[in-house]
């Protein structure tokens, strides 16, 4: 055995395991052992933490450190260029992100407004009047920083028209939400992310031509009523408000919904109309989103994220969301 075996020392300890970050590299390709020897001697030869270490040799990053340290503690994320998921969910990809440190801020508004212990507080819609507006983004990210907080976490694509989840985490659409509410799905439709431990994504399924009919059937209900007893954490994907009535189906249905509006986008007049619609509904408005998006590289992506209570936006004049 080598004096330092960089397989089995930790210089960091670990809050779930005893695997040290040397090991987790080593494991996920992004070091070699004989580096990892060089690290160890640097390491005891300076005084230095691992970490520290392998950034004076040139060998490692800060994001393979932050990685291996997620890893450590049980923090589930992916590396760029593993390409399991879509780039898109930034809550994968890119955790340590002001972003997704705003993901995370929304995620703790929510614990306290919303999810609870209470069967009929565990489902929540996302909703939108328009198209491209971003419900889908944040669907996605909420969901996967849900269960990385440990919570028993179902995404459910109910956006028969234009379903974009599978999309996002790369599932089969062969079944899902449309098979189960005709009877010809099962509860196999609902599929387990690996890379995500506490995270399932119940796709849209088939385009069906009745999609209205197929949410507003007893079944429905039932389902949810279910996946309420199953999972902690239960949020749905849902169609643009001005074009379908799907959403208010959808809504009434989870009890609650957050409302997200797009920055420079989203007429604020049709964002109040919905709210007021929703509200005489029974539909618990939980409370607003505005996000704004940024071309990279030839797609959007999250560049800042702000909330507001519930009833903020039924309020503003008409024109388009303009939000400092």
């Amino acid at each position: 055995m080598n004096a330092i075996d960089p397989m089995t020392q930790s210089t960091v300890s670990s809050g779930t395991g005893n695997r040290s970050i040397g090991a987790i590299l080593i494991d996920t390709g992004k070091l070699t052992l004989d580096n990892a020897e060089r690290i160890l001697h640097f390491q005891k030869e300076h005084g230095l933490q691992f970490g520290d270490a392998a950034k004076r040799l040139g060998l490692l990053t800060d994001a393979d450190i932050q990685f291996a340290l997620a890893r450590q503690y049980d923090y589930p994320y992916l590396l760029a260029g593993e390409g399991l998921v879509s780039e898109e969910l930034i809550a994968a990809y890119e955790p340590f992100s002001p972003q997704v440190e705003a993901l995370r801020g929304l995620r703790s508004q929510l614990m306290l407004r919303w999810f609870t212990d209470e069967a009929e507080r565990k489902t929540l819609a996302i909703a939108s009047p328009g198209r491209n507006e971003g419900r889908s983004y944040l669907a996605a990210n909420l969901a996967v920083v849900f269960s990385q907080l440990g919570e028993h976490t179902l995404l459910i694509d109910a956006d028969l028209r234009n379903p974009r989840q599978h999309q996002l985490f790369g599932l089969e659409n062969r079944s899902g939400l449309s098979s189960l509410l005709s009877g010809r799905g099962d509860v196999a439709d609902v599929q387990r992310i690996p890379s995500f431990v506490d995270l399932s994504v119940l796709a849209a399924g088939p385009m069906p031509p009745n999609p209205q009919e197929l949410l507003g059937r007893p079944a429905f209900a039932r389902l949810l009523d279910e996946f309420s007893r199953e999972f902690d954490v239960v949020i749905i994907d849902t169609p643009a408000g001005r074009d379908y009535a799907d959403i208010q189906t959808i809504a009434v249905r989870a009890s609650g919904a957050l409302l997200v509006a797009r920055k420079h986008q989203t007429s604020l007049v049709k964002l109040g109309a919905m709210h007021e619609a929703l509200r005489r509904m029974g539909v618990q408005l939980v409370g607003s989103v505005v996000s704004e998006f940024r071309s990279d590289t030839n797609r959007s992506r999250l560049s800042a994220i702000d909330t507001m209570p519930s009833g903020a936006a039924a309020v503003q004049s008409n024109g388009r969301a303009s939000v400092a």
